[in-house]
């Protein structure tokens, strides 16, 4: 009964001004957690998991939904006028024109409803790919492993094990029957799902096994996935029909493969520039050198001018990530020199660099000049 139900949004753990988009999470979220093929014999996980269909029917459907909003259970029941829904007097209705909207559906007309047998297209699955800081910079192709339904291959879809169905006789093929209820001394028509066939319209009378009927079974398939060059973590790739098979001659959902990078031991990303640290001596960073500086495509060349500072940056441009939109087109390769101080010198060495600094004017030094004058006039 209605009253011993639960609250549709609190079934998926959505507010009431959820959006489509998360009101689809949710119930994906929520299904693989109690699908009963990860919960076998567990009957709380399968109440659970048919309860969290039921919502899901509802609130995915913008008219079923707006019913619901507006009624609630008795909104989305089919029984809805004959058992007494409408309540006392017209004033849950709010003006006419929702009566219009209600009494067309009980006459027949009015909006057309969508049937269980019109073409709907496949859901999306999901999975997830690892990548190198160079697969994903570079583009590569991967298989990867996803979760999704098939037509069943022992009756080739249809259910039926001898291939034989039957047009239902009771609803003659349309997936509904209409009951004539008396309502305020009204003869008015309702419309409900057949309950011979269950909205189908065909009738099995010899049930594929494998599939028990359904046409359709889960099944793991390996895919091929080809990752655009300049795809970042995070960022998911689409494959077009890999999803599940759609319903009634729909077209199939995709596959949304999430990618994960590793992290580089050398390199970083930041949009399409890549960075790294360069350490260098205290003699390169005085004398200038050629240094040789890491990128993706290899070691490049670099001349260090004469009196380098630790932390200055540098740009090799056009060595960074490839565009994902535009592979010919790449960022830019940004790295920063860190001048080495050098340790466990030997006796000699340490006596040379006494004698360096003994020699060093102060206006070769002119950070050290600035500091050594503020001190003198913070003291003084």
């Amino acid at each position: 009964m209605a009253e011993n139900k639960r609250d549709y949004y609190e079934v998926l753990g959505v507010d009431k001004s959820a959006s489509t988009d998360e009101i689809k999470r949710a119930y994906r979220k929520k299904a693989m957690q109690y699908h009963p093929d990860r919960n076998p014999g567990d009957k709380n996980a399968e109440e659970k998991f048919k309860e969290i269909g039921e919502a899901y029917e509802v609130l995915s459907d913008n008219e079923k939904r707006a019913r619901y909003d507006q009624f609630g259970f008795q909104g989305v029941d089919p029984n809805f006028a004959g058992s007494g829904g409408f309540g006392g007097g017209f004033s849950g209705f709010g003006d006419f024109g929702d009566l219009g909207d209600i009494f067309g559906e009980f006459f027949g007309g009015g909006r057309s409803r969508s049937t269980r047998n019109a073409p709907r297209r496949g859901e999306n699955v999901g999975a997830r790919l690892e990548l190198t800081f160079e697969e994903a910079a570079f583009g590569c192709e991967k298989e990867v492993s996803a979760q999704r339904i098939e037509n069943c291959a022992a009756c080739n879809g249809t259910g039926s094990a001898d291939g034989v169905i039957e047009t239902c006789s009771q609803c003659h093929g349309t997936g509904q029957v209409r009951t004539t209820q008396n309502f305020m001394g009204m003869a008015m028509q309702s419309t409900a799902t057949c309950p011979a066939c269950g909205g189908r319209g065909k009738i099995i009378k010899n049930p594929c096994t494998t599939c028990r009927g359904k046409g359709k079974v889960r099944r793991t398939q390996k895919i091929r996935v080809k990752v655009p060059a300049g795809v970042d973590d995070g960022q998911s790739v689409r494959v077009r029909g890999e999803g599940c098979v759609g319903e009634n001659g729909g077209p199939n959902g995709d596959l949304l493969t999430q990618i994960r990078i590793k992290r580089h031991p050398i390199f970083q990303r930041q949009d399409m520039d890549v960075l790294c640290e360069v350490p260098i001596s205290f003699t390169q960073a005085a004398l200038g050198a050629q240094i040789q500086v890491p990128t993706l495509d290899g070691k490049v060349a670099y001349d260090l001018p004469e009196g380098t500072q630790t932390g200055r940056e540098f740009t090799l441009p056009g060595k960074g990530i490839p565009d994902v939109g535009n592979p010919r087109r790449r960022g830019n390769h940004r790295f920063t020199v860190v001048v080495e101080t050098p340790t466990k010198l030997s006796k000699e060495q340490k006596e040379l660099l006494r004698k360096l600094d003994e020699t060093l004017e102060k206006d070769i030094t002119p950070k050290r000049k600035k500091f050594r004058d503020a001190l003198k006039d913070f003291f003084e």
